[in-house]
């Protein structure tokens, strides 16, 4: 571990030097960054992420995705994707950071994760800011960062999600589910309550159910940590997320007339109505900044 620290320091520093700077700061960061999170694994986040990427690009938005799932990633399975580079290559000094980089359609960039890397998984809090100082240009430029996070409330999810400022908290209708969901908005509020976390609920069967489905979370958020839930919008159970997903393709493309691909429409127009959270420093200013804390 130590040497893959050493050849990610060497490798931010490199990049660094290349562009005349001396700290990791952006020349134009990006716009907007939306940490994509769940308490629970399996409730159809990664697949909220590639088809909001893929929305947002068709409307001429430029999109960065991050598969922020350290060592267990399978955003580039889902896009039907096969980079020859990859996390796993930049830790292993393997590629240069723009070489993880993936066009997965037009407007829309991946920032291709790695599985089953157990390196990735445990990095230390000098490898993952020596990753992040290297992936940090990638999204100069960008109107979105969309992050991928890890499912749960580990140290990276919740670091991600107080960086970011902007949570799409994603949940079903399990009882499990929604435990878990309230578990992450409270974590992520106990230590930063300026976070905004807005709830999207999937795989529901109508506006009706996914309505309903907040109100329970939201009465329980109310309760016992004194806050509202914010609701951005549901995505409808349909068989074509399925079909697409086994397409390796998202649905808004595959399919873009179906019930899902209209809820996706729906919730991107919802974004791109609101104004992010404010915020005196950048995405990577503020999650470098913790990580430099933990040094």
């Amino acid at each position: 571990m130590r040497d893959q620290a050493q050849r990610l320091r060497e490798l931010a520093a490199r990049a660094r030097a290349e562009d005349g700077e001396t700290a990791p700061a952006l020349a134009s960061p990006p716009r907007r960054v939306l940490a994509v999170a769940s308490g629970k694994g399996g409730v159809g986040k990664t697949s909220l992420v590639a088809n909001l990427g893929a929305v947002l690009a068709r409307r001429g938005r430029r999109v960065t995705v991050l598969d922020a799932d350290f060592g267990l990633a399978n955003l580039d399975i889902l896009l039907n994707l096969n980079p020859p580079r990859n996390l796993g290559h930049l830790l292993r000094g393997e590629a240069r950071a723009e070489e993880v980089v993936v066009e997965a359609s037009p407007g829309l960039r991946v920032i291709s994760g790695a599985s089953g890397v157990q390196a990735l998984a445990d990095l230390g809090g000098e490898e993952r800011r020596g990753l992040l100082e290297a992936l940090a240009p990638l999204t100069d430029g960008q109107d979105f960062l969309l992050l991928d996070a890890a499912a749960g409330i580990g140290r990276n999810v919740v670091d991600l999600c107080r960086a970011a400022r902007e949570v799409l908290l994603v949940t079903n209708a399990e009882p499990t589910s929604l435990t878990d969901a309230y578990g992450l908005a409270k974590v992520v509020w106990a230590q930063d309550p300026g976070v905004e976390v807005r709830l999207v609920v999937n795989g529901v069967a109508g506006a009706g159910e996914g309505q309903a489905v907040h109100a329970r979370l939201d009465e329980v958020v109310m309760r016992f940590l004194r806050r509202r839930l914010a609701y951005l919008g549901h995505v409808a159970r349909d068989e074509h997320v399925g079909r697409s997903a086994r397409r390796q393709a998202p649905f808004v493309l595959a399919y873009p007339r179906c019930a899902a691909s209209r809820c996706v429409e729906a919730l991107a127009e919802a974004l791109l109505e609101s104004a992010p959270p404010p915020a005196e420093e950048g995405f990577w200013e503020r999650l470098l900044g913790r990580q430099k804390e933990e040094r």
